[in-house]
């Protein structure tokens, strides 16, 4: 199955976070998988519109972090290797960032770390390259994967526009 992720910040207004629910549920609805990793925000915001629990895979940097039942409990060996290549400052990371970090991984990458989303939708603040949501959009541009940070309001509708021609040529 296609997926795509969904992130963003912890502190991402609250119109955004219901945008997401809503952009969850319309993509569920097209058949896509979400991936995200559970943190509070943006990733919950994510997760609360999608309803079939198949129609995500949700990582978790461990076992029940913020009491997500999610089955995705741990990065692997391969996570953890390929955040160290991505990030600035990895040497400066705690054993818990790196965790995180490294979870991200397959939040755009997948399980096997080989199939790739189809994009990825997020909001950091300003729409800049900041905090953990980095890490991923990173690998997403390292990958050429599309990124639309929602923060920037053209993006949603660049999103529309996308998806639909992504659709139109299926």
């Amino acid at each position: 199955m296609d997926a795509y992720t969904g992130i963003g910040s912890r502190s991402t207004p609250a119109e955004i976070l219901n945008a997401m629910t809503n952009i969850a549920t319309a993509l569920e609805a097209s058949g896509l998988v979400l991936r995200s990793g559970g943190a509070e925000g943006a990733d919950a915001a994510f997760e609360a519109g999608v309803s079939d629990p198949t129609m995500k895979e949700i990582y978790l940097p461990w076992p029940n972090f913020n009491r997500n039942p999610s089955m995705f409990t741990a990065p692997s060996a391969a996570a953890f290797e390929l955040a160290s290549k991505t990030h600035p400052a990895w040497d400066r990371c705690t054993p818990g960032a790196r965790k995180l970090h490294a979870r991200n991984m397959h939040q755009v990458l997948g399980q096997d770390l080989k199939t790739p989303s189809l994009f990825l939708v997020c909001w950091t603040p300003g729409g800049e390259l900041k905090g953990g949501t980095a890490q991923a959009i990173r690998l997403a541009l390292a990958h050429n994967i599309h990124i639309f940070n929602i923060a920037k309001p053209q993006e949603l509708v660049l999103l529309r526009t996308w998806y639909a021609e992504k659709q139109a040529c299926q």
